[in-house]
């Protein structure tokens, strides 16, 4: 899952470990987010876009490719 995770941490002034104490994880975690080591939890996907105020698709992009998908439900 690509993310943008690092720039919105940036803009906001942030460290690693000032955005993981917020949200209530580790800095660790944060770091392997935003270094696409680790996929996140629905519940930290949707704490970040609140904390940061954003659609969780400006935070996210997901590796599927949703055209594909869509046609096996018919």
């Amino acid at each position: 899952m690509e993310n943008s995770l690092r720039d919105h941490r940036e803009r906001h002034g942030l460290s690693q470990r000032e955005l993981a104490e917020r949200v209530e994880v580790t800095r660790q975690t944060i770091n392997a987010v935003e270094g696409d080591r680790y996929d996140p939890s629905v519940e930290l996907v949707f704490k970040l876009a609140v904390f940061f105020e954003v659609p969780v698709e400006e935070l996210f992009s997901p590796d599927v490719d949703l055209d594909a998908t869509v046609g096996d439900l018919d």
